[in-house]
């Protein structure tokens, strides 16, 4: 048995590959046709099952569970036991993790574009200001 700690490090280290999947998947450019596709089949379908199944694609949450399962099936990653119980404490721990990183991550993006959009504003008002300047100036000649 790994050492508590040492399991702790691999905890914080395998949720980032599995935020990093799920997150990518479900708001990056690179897989937004299958995503519409998956959305517009969540809300379309008759069956249930199957409006359940492509929403499973389009929410990080719900899909971090089964990127989780897919990397403790690799890695054979236990938490406090060398049993069952052990996965089953890993898969929530990494889900719950990689959901504190993919909720990092989007309040940076969305602070980062909150602070560029500002800047873009402050270069727009200085323009019509230098622009006002000038136009007085020249008025005044």
């Amino acid at each position: 048995m790994i050492e508590l700690p040492t399991q702790f490090a691999y905890l914080f280290l395998l949720a980032i590959p599995v935020a990093c999947v799920a997150w990518t998947v479900t708001h990056e450019e690179i897989f937004r046709e299958p995503r519409e596709y998956c959305v517009k089949k969540s809300k379309d379908s008759k069956e249930l099952w199957q409006r359940k199944f492509f929403y499973l694609f389009t929410c990080e949450y719900c899909f971090s569970h089964y990127v989780t399962l897919f990397f403790l099936i690799i890695t054979r990653f236990k938490l406090g036991f060398d049993d069952w119980r052990g996965y089953l404490i890993s898969f929530f721990a990494v889900v719950w993790i990689a959901n504190v990183y993919m909720s990092l991550f989007g309040y940076l993006r969305q602070s980062l574009k909150v602070e560029k959009l500002e800047g873009n504003l402050k270069d727009n008002e200085w323009r019509e200001v230098k622009e006002d300047i000038n136009e007085e100036y020249q008025i005044t000649k």
